[in-house]
């Protein structure tokens, strides 16, 4: 859901004023609302560079190329759901700066958003400043002291389930830590103000269709856990559409964090119920784990893109990495005028994920304990050496695709959540618990589901994980180390410096092109924030060897010309949704774009529910 701000204020600094580049609009969906009247239609509103030059989404495609996007003058708020929205818009009508709306917005997400938003994992935070600094916190989950490296093998080396579900699939969660940390250096609010409004959602709200829907999904596996189906199966049943769905468990957490910071949660009171936790359900979590869990401020990784500069999570996310080996291999051809989704453009975008993912799959890991190839996966040298190798004639089969960066070798459920304030300060987060609901644990009297994010490492190198990465040693089970993520937030500054756009996603494996694209189809396309978050995307990630479209995404001429180029092409199944794939949908996009007068437009993916809402 999107919000935006819009209240009297002084004239914005110039300094986040963004040039007029071609952008259009694209389609919107998950969406909440804006706070304040319409404000005058800005150049472009009504139509597009993409319209203009003729572009349009295929005819049976689910989402319009032609809604309006939410605008506003003072800050907006990006998420997946309506409440969250509502409060981190709230906390910047009361003066409060990105940072801590999107602090305050976190927790709402744990409360209302419980398969994704939450206290058990962990995630990423890109932070940009009104004063052009860029900062790149990581708060991953670590694995615990006593992991080893095939503690998910059964006796016949065979990977088991323990990694995706039950206790042993959970690592140290740093959600709480990256909050407080992040609030702590830049927020400007007292801690209590930021954190009151989720113990006011924990104490009751509405259930939405979204809340139904994933917990339907999921109540097999929750039903399992006696914890987890007390509270979030309530009389052993699904809540009803309009119920008041009341958390007193997490309520009790989120006052003491409120009344106490993070050492309740790493030291205190919910410390020990997660430890007693682990003790009932055959984990390896102990109060040293949390005890000794710290979040790490790292340098973003930075890049540039036909002019514009990407910032977005270095590892252990595998983000910011594999969007510039992509992005730099992909820059030596001109997309826009080969044409938004044509079969060439999808040709050369599929080969350049599937070398970048092959080299993402083998060298990327957690740079506490590896060494990592950074400045190859930045480097001109490799993206044309990478560039040299693809035919605009001919896919390459994955399995003559090796890993690439010889002169080395010499020696993903999860929610995203955008936010932008009026004096031009930025804030994209993006927070997991892995799976949807992770590993179905809650923790008994605390009431929040803890992560299996355990899965992200390689629990048996070479073998695919639950989103079909084969990864390799480099990401293998450590103690103390933190899991490989596709967790890719990322804030966009225009060609002038100045702050351009913010965008992430869910999804998995997926999240990485999933992002990139949401990006060239704003500069590449000239997409509006509506159209870029609409089109339908593809995927591929060097093994499987597929390029995945989603439903009804592709017209069937476009699928049989990259048949002909020798790509096998899946289309994504419309069934019943899982952790990342909708309905045959992929991502759920939270975008807000600064335009040439310093107002903000802004979208939320539709493709997991929601509305707009104005005022």
């Amino acid at each position: 859901m999107l919000l935006a701000l819009r209240i009297p204020s002084p004239t914005r600094p110039a300094r986040i004023r963004a040039p007029r580049p071609p952008h259009g609009t694209i389609p919107a969906l998950l969406l909440l609302a804006l706070l304040g009247c319409q404000p005058p239609a800005q150049p472009g509103d009504a139509g597009s560079a993409f319209r203009q030059a003729g572009g349009s989404f295929p005819a049976a495609w689910t989402f319009s190329a032609d809604a309006d996007p939410v605008t506003a003058t003072e800050g907006m708020v990006a998420t997946t759901d309506a409440y969250a929205s509502r409060v981190g818009v709230d906390i910047l009508a009361a003066g409060g700066n990105a940072v801590d709306a999107a602090v305050a917005t976190g927790l709402a997400l744990a409360v209302v958003n419980p398969e994704a938003g939450n206290l058990g994992g962990g995630g990423f935070m890109m932070v940009r400043l009104a004063d052009g600094t860029v900062h790149a916190q990581d708060h991953r989950e670590k694995a615990p002291i006593a992991a080893t490296r095939d503690m998910y093998l059964d006796e016949d080396g065979n990977v088991t389930d323990r990694s995706t579900v039950g206790h042993l699939a959970a690592g140290v969660p740093g959600s709480v830590a990256g909050l407080w940390e992040a609030h702590r250096r830049f927020g400007v609010l007292p801690w209590a103000e930021v954190v009151q409004p989720a113990i006011d959602l924990a104490n009751g709200f509405e259930v939405t269709v979204r809340l139904v829907s994933t917990l339907d999904a999921a109540q097999s596996g929750i039903r399992a856990v006696p914890a987890s189906a007390r509270v979030f199966l309530p009389g052993d049943a699904v809540p009803a559409v309009g119920d008041t769905f009341s958390q007193p468990d997490l309520a009790g957490v989120l006052t003491r964090l409120r009344d106490q910071g993070p050492d309740d949660f790493y030291r205190g009171e919910t410390a020990a119920l997660i430890v007693a936790e682990m003790e009932r359900g055959g984990g390896i979590m102990t109060l040293e784990d949390l005890d000794r869990y710290a979040t790490v401020w790292r340098e973003p990784v930075s890049f540039d893109y036909r002019g514009y500069t990407i910032h977005s999570m270095p590892p252990p996310s595998s983000g910011g990495l594999t969007m510039a080996a992509i992005a730099n291999i992909v820059e030596r051809w001109d997309l826009g005028e080969m044409g938004w989704n044509s079969p060439e453009t999808i040709h050369v975008m599929a080969e350049s994920f599937r070398r970048a993912y092959a080299d993402r799959n083998e060298y990327l890991a957690d740079p506490d304990f590896v060494e990592l190839p950074t400045d190859e996966f930045l480097s001109e040298t490799y993206a044309d050496a990478r560039a040299a190798t693809i035919s605009l004639d001919r896919a390459t089969p994955s399995s003559q695709v090796n890993p690439g960066i010889e002169a080395f070798l010499d020696e993903s459920h999860t929610t995203h959540y955008s936010v932008v304030d009026g004096a031009g300060n930025a804030v994209a987060v993006t927070t997991s618990v892995n799976s949807w609901y992770g590993g179905k644990v809650v923790v008994d009297g605390a009431g929040f589901f803890l992560n299996n994010t355990m899965d992200d490492f390689a629990a048996k190198p070479g073998t695919p994980n639950q989103f079909g990465l084969v990864q390799g040693e480099r990401n293998a089970v450590g103690p103390e180390k933190r899991m490989l993520s596709a967790m890719s937030p990322t804030i966009v500054e225009d060609p002038d410096g100045d702050l351009f756009l913010l965008t992430g996603t869910p999804g998995g494996s997926t999240i990485i092109t999933t992002v990139l694209q949401s990006i060239m189809n704003v500069v590449d396309h000239g997409m509006n924030v509506v159209q870029a978050v609409h089109a339908p995307r593809v995927h591929h990630q060097h093994l499987p060897d597929l390029v995945f479209f989603e439903h009804q995404g592709l017209p069937a001429a476009t699928v049989q010309a990259l048949e002909a180029f020798g790509h096998t092409v899946r289309e994504r199944d419309p069934g019943p949704p899982d952790a990342y794939f909708a309905g045959g949908m992929s991502g759920d996009v939270q975008m807000i774009m600064v335009m040439p007068d310093g107002s903000f437009t802004g979208w939320s993916d539709p493709r997991r529910g929601g509305r707009t809402e104005g005022r």
